[in-house]
């Protein structure tokens, strides 16, 4: 493809199209797990896989997109646009350093909020906090209870009380702590943000069953999974993607460090843009793949500042709350929601697949890589 944008959508139902006449084009089945509600236009929704290499391959790469719906926008752009990348193609189906390796592209992990221009699944589950064992003790936030009831007012604009309680507590916390005590994850609110469930979502369901099916037969398995919203406008950060575990993160970093270029950033060590996590999704390849290496980065490019990010989210959430809402309010919410997540400008577009093409070289050469 040697137009970078056609490989962007304007909605999900063109995203899925898209990746559908590409994985096409690339001569690769599609196996599409289809979801129980239907999308904002009725459309049918569906996780769609499609593998590229031999289903005994000794490395699996995984390139996913849209586990938080909305950011879909973006990960689908990178997976359409390497799917008709001809170079890209040949250069994953090489047999190189002995090693056979497939590559594995999960579109849509969550089709709901990516149709519904929401970041949530259809049960306002974030599924990147939804990946716990849910017979034993979920973690508590107790820092989201103490900020529950200013995040979402009764009325939107927030009122200048509000706006006042929010600041003091910031001031109070610091930014740092406010963000970690809003995005880290809490089980509390079930419509509240950052929800982690009460259950296992079907996207969680259906992402084990896909993981199962083809990472059992691999020995080393990467993970790229696309985010945005948070860091500078445009800058794809590395961030690493797993449980805590040393060798792990020392393997990332030699994958996609690029001599100090590409740097790996962790929230384990607090050197990353985001808040440390509870219930993420990349342990999935920990529970249903238990006989592979597992070594990923969540690539996440930065959108707008992370405080219009925060206050998009609880603006899009108090919607969701306030389905009276009058049609422009909502449809200013819906925009500006989009645009913490996706910046629909030719620049950010072509920063985007530069550096998540780069990623998955680097992911590749890692794969092949001796011990």
């Amino acid at each position: 493809m040697s137009d970078i944008h056609a490989g962007f959508s304007s909605s999900y139902r063109d995203a899925r199209e898209k990746f559908l006449a590409a994985a096409e084009s690339a001569g690769l089945p599609v196996q599409s797990h289809v979801h129980p509600l239907a999308g904002r236009d009725g459309e049918v929704l569906a996780m769609d896989v499609a593998r590229d290499g031999p289903d005994d391959a000794e490395c699996l790469l995984i390139l996913s997109s849209a586990c938080h719906g909305v950011e879909g926008y973006c990960g689908s752009g990178v997976q359409v646009f390497a799917l008709n990348d001809s170079a890209w193609l040949a250069h994953a189906r090489e047999n190189a350093a002995g090693k056979t390796l497939a590559v594995l592209y999960i579109h849509a992990l969550n089709p709901y909020g990516f149709s519904h221009l929401r970041r949530v699944t259809h049960e306002n589950v974030d599924l990147n906090r939804n990946f716990h064992d849910f017979s034993q003790a979920l973690p508590v936030n107790a820092g989201y209870r103490d900020i529950a009831s200013m995040l979402l007012p009764t009325e939107w604009p927030p009122s200048s009380d509000n706006v006042a309680r929010v600041e003091a507590h910031i001031a109070k916390i610091g930014l740092s702590g406010y963000q970690a005590a809003f995005t880290g994850g809490q089980h509390e609110f079930s419509d509240g943000l950052f929800f982690g469930g009460s259950a296992p979502t079907w996207s969680n369901l259906t992402l084990r069953r896909v993981l199962r099916q083809h990472g059992r037969k691999a020995a080393h398995i990467g993970w790229i999974d696309f985010h945005t919203g948070l860091g500078p406008s445009g800058h794809g950060e590395r961030i690493f993607a797993g449980w805590e575990d040393a060798a792990a993160i020392a393997r990332a970093r030699r994958w996609w460090d690029g001599g100090g270029k590409t740097p790996i950033t962790s929230t384990y060590d607090g050197s990353s843009s985001s808040a440390p996590l509870t219930g993420m999704m990349w342990c999935a390849a920990r529970d249903e793949c238990p006989q592979a290496e597992h070594t990923g980065i969540a690539m996440e490019y930065g959108t707008v500042p992370v405080r219009d990010v925060l206050q998009a989210l609880r603006a899009e959430q108090w919607l969701n709350l306030h389905p009276e809402a009058q049609a422009e309010q909502a449809r200013h919410i819906k925009q500006q929601f989009k645009d913490a997540f996706y910046t629909d400008t030719d620049a950010w577009r072509e920063q985007i697949v530069r550096q998540g093409m780069e990623s998955v070289r680097q992911a590749v050469a890692g794969l092949r890589a001796k011990p």
